[in-house]
């Protein structure tokens, strides 16, 4: 029996908006349920992360430590679905309906079997493992078999990343918002329960999040086992044909890479701000967090704009391509000064929600964050330039401009500061402002270069 692929009227609806209504209703329709997403996702893991608190400090220090060593191994299936959706939204802009749905298909099959071979690879030697990353003895004691319960959360994780790309593309934006709020409160509900009520420890904590990772999945099921719909997953449809997985693969590795190096980048940072003692790596952390809530939104629209590029790639809608990329930096710019400058506005306030009485903490945390504003605009730039290149399949130049920003803005200039200058501890909210004004300012320069030649190439005007 034939493969079928066919669009319901919403999709078909989705994609005529996408290739001819305003570009601007367009981005702010995609856009605005992610960006209000990611907000909501950065307050959200405050919150979990004072639940955690209040076990101990060390389940605290070993979260904070586990969770970079997850960002590595989620990297793989998060790089992945980034990749791999940029071409389901080509093909889905091009019309090629039957390719949409094999390159779904073989989509989860490949996360599925990533996932399950990292898990092979590594719970068997968990411990070996968190000692070959460096882990100190003390929070392999607290965290091993949190670890473990991760690695089954990623799993899962990788499959429900699939599915989230896969609406992604295909505009269901709302529906991301909504489930993913969901997954949330799923999360903090079981995580406040066996906290506060059970008085359970940090394993707990890990069981929450897999119960709330599954509850997507049940959704992801739901909703990816739909008849003949072109964005459906079909045994059938999985296909190792190079047409199908090759230019998936080929757009994902410079991702994953991209995503993994920044991970292990952030760590080295961390460990170069423990000459200030333990209250600055907090502070920098805490200043990470008050800046995630101005640059998380402008992801959201990233990830939107992104797949809508692509679409009108595929379509041969060049001069709609450029329009996103506009429409998405005015976006993203007003994003960050309005937000940033609220944020500065009531810094005081801010700072004194983690100061945990201490005014000398407080104060870190302010001097930090001050710095790292600067950079709110000029990031709110360079992440339209990120969907500009990931829209047309330019991974390999957003892997050199994110490990730029750590490798080349960060690193060696914070090394500079710490021992050819005498500015202190401010050389830590300093290099932050360094490396997100100097990666918009390398964003904006290969931007310039990829629109001159997409001009002259497609005949743009």
């Amino acid at each position: 029996m034939a493969i079928k692929a066919e669009l319901n009227s919403r999709d078909r609806s989705f994609l005529d908006m996408s290739l001819n209504a305003p570009m601007w209703k367009v981005v702010l329709y995609v856009g605005t349920p992610l960006a209000l997403y990611q907000g909501l996702a950065m307050l959200f893991t405050i919150l979990d992360t004072m639940m955690a608190s209040h076990i101990s400090k060390e389940s605290v220090s070993a979260v904070a430590y586990l969770a970079q060593l997850n960002l590595l191994l989620s990297s793989v299936g998060g790089g992945l679905a980034v990749g791999a959706g940029i071409q389901i939204s080509r093909a889905y802009g091009e019309g090629d309906f039957l390719l949409v749905r094999k390159r779904v298909s073989s989509l989860y099959a490949i996360s599925l079997g990533l996932g399950l071979l990292i898990l092979a690879l590594i719970l068997p030697f968990t411990g070996s493992f968190l000692r070959l990353a460096g882990t100190p003895e003390e929070l392999i004691a607290v965290g091993e078999e949190y670890f473990s319960i991760q690695l089954f959360v990623m799993v899962v994780n990788f499959l429900n990343g699939v599915y989230i790309a896969v609406e992604r593309a295909r505009g269901n934006a709302r529906r991301i918002f909504l489930l993913n709020i969901a997954v949330i409160a799923v999360k903090l509900s079981f995580t406040a329960f066996f906290v506060y009520v059970l008085e359970s420890g940090l394993n707990m904590i890990a069981v929450a999040s897999l119960l709330s990772e599954l509850t997507m999945f049940a959704f992801a099921l739901r909703y990816s086992l739909i008849g003949d719909n072109a964005f459906s997953f079909s045994h059938r449809a999985i296909s190792f044909d190079r047409r199908v997985t090759l230019p998936m693969l080929r757009q994902s590795l410079p991702v994953i890479a991209e995503k993994a190096l920044f991970a292990f980048g952030k760590t080295i940072v961390n460990s170069m701000c423990t000459v200030y003692g333990p209250l600055m790596v907090g502070a920098m952390g805490v200043s990470n967090n008050l800046g995630g809530i101005t640059t998380n939104p402008q992801n959201g629209y990233e990830q939107g704009s992104s797949a809508i590029i692509s679409q009108n790639y595929g379509a041969g809608r060049f001069k709609r391509v450029l329009e996103a990329f506009y429409v998405t930096a005015l976006v993203n710019m007003l994003l960050g000064a309005v937000v940033s400058g609220l944020e500065l506005w009531q810094l005081r306030f801010l700072s004194g929600l983690f100061d945990g009485g201490s005014e000398a903490f407080r104060g870190m945390i302010a001097m930090v964050y001050r710095y790292e504003a600067l950079g709110a605009v000029p990031l709110g730039l360079n992440a339209a330039v990120m969907a500009l290149l990931y829209g047309l399949g330019k991974t390999q130049l957003t892997l050199v401009l994110n490990f730029s920003r750590v490798f080349l803005f960060r690193i060696p200039v914070f090394w500079f500061l710490q021992h050819c200058t005498s500015v202190g501890e401010k050389s830590v909210g300093i290099v932050m402002m360094v490396s997100n004004i100097s990666v918009a300012v390398a964003a904006a320069a290969a931007a310039a270069v990829v629109i001159r030649r997409f001009k002259r190439e497609y005949g743009v005007v």
